[in-house]
C-alpha cells in the first residue's frame, strides 16, 4: 500500500458488503453516520463488495484523502458477513486477511474413519 503504516492509528474493516461504486464522500459517509467514527482520524478504513473478489480502503493523510481499490486476480477475500458491524484490525490481521484466511476461526468435529458424526456405522 501506499500509505506509511506507522501512520496509521487503526485499522477497521466495515463487515458485510458496501456498494463500491461509493467514492471518497460516499465511504466517508459511512463511516461517520453508520459507525459514528471520524474519517480524518488517521484510521485506515477497508470497505469489500459483492464479490469478495475487490475491496476498498479509506485513508486521511493529514492534506487529504487517499481512496485504495484491489481487486485479486485469482481467489476471494473471506471478508466477515455481520452486515452493519465494523471491527477493529491489527496490522497482522491485516495481512492475514488479505492473504486469504478468516478473521473468524471455525472449529469442525474430528470423526474418526468409518464414522458419521461420531456414531459407527
Amino acid at each position: 500500500m501506499i500509505i506509511d503504516q506507522s501512520k496509521v492509528k487503526q485499522i477497521y474493516i466495515v463487515c458485510g458488503k458496501t456498494d463500491l461504486r461509493k467514492g471518497i464522500d460516499g465511504l466517508a459517509g459511512i463511516v461517520e453516520q453508520q459507525y459514528d467514527l471520524d474519517p480524518y482520524s488517521k484510521a485506515l478504513f477497508l470497505f469489500c463488495g459483492t464479490d469478495k473478489d475487490r475491496f476498498k480502503g479509506l485513508y486521511w493523510d493529514e492534506d487529504g484523502f487517499l481512496l485504495l481499490y484491489k481487486r485479486l486476480e485469482n481467489g476471494r477475500i473471506q471478508w466477515p458477513t455481520n452486515q452493519n458491524a465494523i471491527r477493529k484490525l491489527t496490522s497482522n490481521q491485516l495481512i492475514q486477511l488479505l492473504s486469504g484466511w478468516s478473521l473468524d476461526p471455525t472449529v469442525h468435529k474430528i470423526c474418526p474413519p468409518g464414522h458419521k458424526n461420531g456414531l459407527s456405522n
